[in-house]
C-alpha cells in the first residue's frame, strides 16, 4: 500500500500582549484541520518554540489538529521576565498567562500538552479549567522535587560553567539565557522549592490523562509519571528514551500522543 500523501501545515507567528510585556507565539495548522480542540503545547525549563524543532509540525500532521505554542517571558523571542521568578510559578502560569493566550487566539476547548516543567503548568492548566481542558498530556514532567531531578541540575549547573554551553543557549534566548539558567537552576535547589508538588492541582484534574516518560529520563523516575496518571489515565513509558523524547524520536512520540487522542475522540471527550 503506497504512504500516505503528505499533510500541509500552515505555520503563523504572532505575538501576544500580556502582563509584563508580550509573548511570541507560533500556530502550526492542518491545511484541512478537524473540529477538534488545539493542543496548546507548554515549553520546559530552558525551552522556547524554537526548542521544540519540528516535533509541533509534526505533531498538527499526525492528529490533524491546531498546535499552538508560545515563549513564556524571559525566554526565546519573548519579552524579558521583570523581575525575580516566583516560587509559585507554575501554578501562575496556568493561572495568569494560559487564559491570556486562549482569549487572544480565540481557542476555547483546548489540548494541555506540556515538557517537563510545561508538563506541571499543563497540570495546573488542567486543574483550573476542568470545562475546558478537554485532555492533559505531560512529557518527562515532573509531580514533586526528587532527588534524581536535583542531582540532574546539579550536573548541568557545571555544565553552564562553559562558556560555550551558555553561548549555545544564547542563540534561543539571546541576553535573557543567564536569566533562564539562573531562575532554572536557583529555583530548583532553593530550600524554599523543596516542597513543591503537583499533589493539589492533580487532585483537581478531569480531563483524560497520558503522562508519557523515557525509561532513562535523567531528571526524574517513573515515580512521576505514575503519580500524575494515578486514577486519571496511562502512564507510558518509552524503552531506550531520555529528557527530551520529541527530539529523541519525534515519529514515536507524535504516534503516542495521537493514538491516545484518538481514544479520547472516539469516547467524544476532545
Amino acid at each position: 500500500m503506497p504512504d500516505s500523501p503528505p499533510v500541509t501545515i500552515n505555520e503563523q507567528d504572532t505575538r501576544i500582549p500580556v502582563d509584563g510585556g508580550s509573548l511570541f507565539a507560533r500556530i502550526w495548522t492542518p491545511e484541512a484541520p478537524a473540529t477538534h480542540a488545539p493542543i496548546l503545547l507548554l515549553h520546559d525549563s530552558l525551552g522556547c518554540v524554537e526548542l521544540w524543532r519540528s516535533f509541533p509540525k509534526a505533531l498538527a500532521a499526525a492528529t490533524g489538529r491546531r498546535v499552538i505554542a508560545y515563549d513564556r517571558l524571559g525566554f526565546g523571542r519573548s519579552d524579558p521576565y521583570p523581575g525575580r521568578l516566583p516560587f509559585d510559578f507554575v501554578a501562575r502560569e496556568a493561572q495568569h498567562v494560559v487564559p491570556r493566550v486562549c482569549e487572544q487566539l480565540d481557542v476555547q476547548d483546548f489540548i494541555a500538552c506540556g515538557h517537563s516543567v510545561g508538563g506541571g503548568m499543563a497540570v495546573e492548566t488542567a486543574a483550573r479549567f476542568p470545562a475546558r481542558c478537554r485532555a492533559l498530556v505531560t512529557v518527562a514532567a515532573q509531580a514533586f522535587v526528587e532527588d534524581r531531578t536535583l542531582a540532574g541540575i546539579r550536573v548541568a549547573q557545571r555544565d553552564f560553567q562553559d562558556p560555550a554551553h551558555r553561548a549555545r543557549l544564547a542563540r534561543y534566548h539571546g541576553d535573557k539565557a543567564l536569566w533562564a539558567v539562573e531562575a532554572w537552576i536557583g529555583t530548583w535547589l532553593s530550600p524554599d522549592f523543596a516542597h513543591w508538588s503537583l499533589n493539589e492541582a492533580l487532585a483537581g484534574v478531569r480531563c483524560p490523562v497520558l503522562a508519557v516518560h523515557g525509561e532513562r529520563d535523567e531528571y526524574g523516575s517513573a515515580e512521576h509519571p505514575r503519580r500524575i496518571a494515578a486514577g486519571r489515565g496511562t502512564a507510558c513509558i518509552l524503552p531506550g528514551a531520555g529528557h527530551v523524547p520529541h527530539r529523541e524520536d519525534e515519529r514515536l512520540l507524535a504516534g503516542v500522543i495521537s493514538r491516545f487522542l484518538r481514544g479520547v475522540e472516539a469516547d467524544g471527550v476532545a
